[in-house]
């Protein structure tokens, strides 16, 4: 049974097995736009197969953990965004384009040559090999329509506005199809809104309230400032927050811990149920219980209990599978601290 008060999930990603991937070939470079075949250490004839394993492996290991809200750890995928974005039409995938990143470099993206369609299901099946291996509520997640438009070449709509809201329908298409397949909740991962301010400010809540138009049960917006693997200093504020109390999405996931935010940041989102990042994925060494317990107390300085979800920072995938799996026993075990104080179930 899940908690009622601080529950705990992931933001998404977990460690994935050294065996099914090449953990320094993926560490050594950024997070891929196009697919990244080569990081597979599993011939494609098993892969499949291996994955599956792999994702029951993650599964176990936040059972094993005490997490309420589990999340497949987004083990098939090469990043949080390449997957699906490389899986609609509209999308030459044997002739990539170039964007900057967010670090400033030019990459290798998906190149949008025609009309951007969702054509067939990409993570349904992942919901239902879940919902097969668990009881606990399961959620999915999904790159946000601003982001996959942000990291893209655009040699097709008349502007990155009507880009993001084509990515918005296919998006919507896929929320539809998951919650049918028995998902409990839906994430889409918007770290562009934060890197690129001005452009989110004209049409990014748009393109997300697309995105997730008609849900039928629980959707978070995640929003960070890069994988803690890449990004050493990270800003003291959100430059695009306070924009996201007006948008559709449930509730809102924010990176904490490794940043040092104060809790004015929390006060940006009155409306909303807050995910806290109380792990710092950047550091090497598992946070203590007792560490988790004061970071939540800090939060619940300004939010009530009821509006406040334990979660790391951002993804787990860069972290080794031990460390990974002692940060959540301690992301569980420090919010098991703060409910027994307050007398919360």
């Amino acid at each position: 049974m899940a908690h009622k008060h601080l529950p705990t999930q992931l933001v998404g990603s977990y460690a994935q097995p050294a065996w099914l991937i090449d953990k320094v070939r993926l560490g050594e470079r950024l997070p891929p736009r196009v697919r990244a075949k080569e990081l597979w250490r599993v011939s494609e004839e098993f892969r499949s197969e291996a994955c599956q394993d792999a994702t029951i492996a993650a599964l176990r290991d936040q059972e094993l953990a005490g997490v309420d809200i589990v999340t497949d750890g987004e083990i098939c995928r090469e990043s949080y965004s390449n997957r699906f974005s490389n899986a609609l039409a509209g999308i030459d995938v044997h002739n990539p384009g170039e964007a900057m990143d967010r670090t400033g470099k030019l990459v290798p993206v998906p190149r949008v040559f025609d009309e951007i369609r969702r054509v067939s299901a990409v993570e349904v099946e992942m919901v239902k090999l879940l919902k097969r291996h668990t009881r606990k509520a399961v959620k999915m997640t999904l790159p946000g329509p601003f982001t996959m438009a942000q990291q893209a070449q655009n040699d097709f709509y008349a502007s990155q506005a009507e880009l993001a809201m084509a990515y918005a329908e296919a998006l919507n298409d896929e929320v539809m199809a998951l919650f049918a397949a028995g998902a409990d909740m839906v994430q889409l991962d918007e770290p562009y809104v934060q890197a690129r301010p001005e452009a989110a400010r004209e049409h990014a809540v748009a393109a997300i309230d697309r995105a997730l138009q008609g849900s039928s049960g629980a959707t978070v917006l995640h929003v960070c400032f890069g994988y803690g693997k890449h990004v050493a200093d990270k800003p003291s504020g959100y430059s695009f927050l306070a924009e996201l109390d007006d948008c559709a999405a449930d509730e809102i996931s924010i990176e904490v811990a490794q940043p040092g935010l104060s809790n004015a940041v929390l006060e940006l989102l009155p409306s909303k149920r807050i995910h806290v990042g109380v792990l710092d994925l950047r550091d090497g060494e598992a946070e203590t219980a007792g560490c988790v317990a004061a970071r939540l107390r800090k939060a619940l300085d300004v939010l009530p209990p009821e509006r406040l979800v334990v979660a790391p920072d951002c993804g787990m995938k860069y972290l080794s599978r031990d460390l990974a799996f002692a940060k959540l026993e301690a992301m569980v075990a420090g919010a098991d601290i703060v409910r027994n104080e307050l007398g919360l179930d």
